[in-house]
């Protein structure tokens, strides 16, 4: 068992601190963990063709459980993984491989946003949306910077001035209470403005369907923004009060960002490979929604440590 699996058992209630998750959480993701595992394990046997029986070969040094927070670990931390295999006991190239072969069996685990959620069953879709319209849903983007691209065609187009930089812009779209994400858009071009972002992408809500924006927003029918100071003008008393109601209320998706901010791989230049962008953000909110409880995984047992 390796020492952080063995730190978690003992002290339970640093888990959120250490991986991001509670403890019960935690053992939610590693008991469906276990059973995507066996699953996938059982349709890959059943296509072989074996001239020996099964259950040789090299067993895994570590445990499924060992392995899920392993992945973990660096999502929250971002550290190498060289010191990744020396915290668990393994090569680098194995901790490389674990976390690779996790990456996308989390973001299967768990739909990073409520649309995602019920996509795959049209009539659950239509019904979800229309249930949306009754919110003023809160949308918001933020850039993050990636490795500069050698391309120099792609340079341009992922350079951003505002952040003086090459980034990955993110947007994302939550209930008014914060209480789940919505929609999440991510790895697009850092210099495309948000207004573009959001209309590239308005096709996934009902017609009907209102938002509440910050000034990056204006000129969007759709969208609630702030009061935009006249030219060479003062905003009035009243006009500078309904603005801070304002953005008391569009304050909770800064909030949610910050969620999904705390894993430092989101909060730091992207080092990973480029075409893993999307994967890694859309899995980060899933991790999000199971923490915040707007995603909840089925339990069936409490044993945290089998596999």
């Amino acid at each position: 068992m390796s020492n952080i699996l063995n730190y978690i058992e003992e002290n339970p209630k640093q888990t959120q601190r250490l991986i991001g998750l509670e403890y019960e959480q935690l053992q939610q993701l590693i008991i469906n963990g276990e059973r995507l595992y066996h699953e996938k394990k059982a349709l890959l046997e059943s296509k072989k063709v074996r001239i020996i029986a099964g259950g040789g070969g090299r067993k895994p040094k570590l445990s499924i459980s060992e392995q899920i927070i392993l992945t973990l670990v660096y999502l929250r931390h971002l550290t190498t993984f060289q010191l990744l295999g020396i915290q668990f006991e393994v090569s680098e190239s194995t901790a490389n491989d674990t976390f690779n072969y996790w990456l996308p069996n989390l973001r299967e685990l768990l739909p990073s946003s409520l649309l995602e959620q019920v996509k795959k069953n049209a009539s659950d879709y239509e019904v979800v949306k229309e249930m949306l319209t009754e919110y003023e849903l809160i949308v918001d983007s933020y850039e993050q910077v990636r490795e500069r691209p050698r391309d120099n065609d792609e340079q341009k187009k992922y350079f951003s001035g505002k952040k003086s930089n090459h980034t990955f812009k993110t947007q994302m779209i939550i209930l008014p209470d914060a209480s789940d994400i919505v929609d999440v858009v991510a790895g697009e071009p850092g210099p495309k403005s948000d207004i573009t972002l959001f209309r590239e992408y308005r096709s996934e809500f009902d017609a009907k369907q209102r938002f509440k924006g910050d000034k990056a927003y204006l000129g969007e029918d759709l969208i609630t923004t702030p009061i935009k100071k006249p030219r060479n003008q003062e905003l009035t008393t009243e006009q500078k009060e309904q603005n801070t109601i304002f953005s008391s209320k569009r304050i909770f998706v800064e909030h949610r960002i910050r969620s999904v901010k705390i894993f430092r791989v989101v909060q730091e230049r992207f080092r990973l490979n480029t075409r893993k962008y999307k994967q890694v953000i859309l899995t980060i909110c899933g991790l999000v929604r199971l923490r915040i409880r707007g995603l909840i995984l089925p339990l069936e047992i409490s044993a945290i440590s089998s596999g």
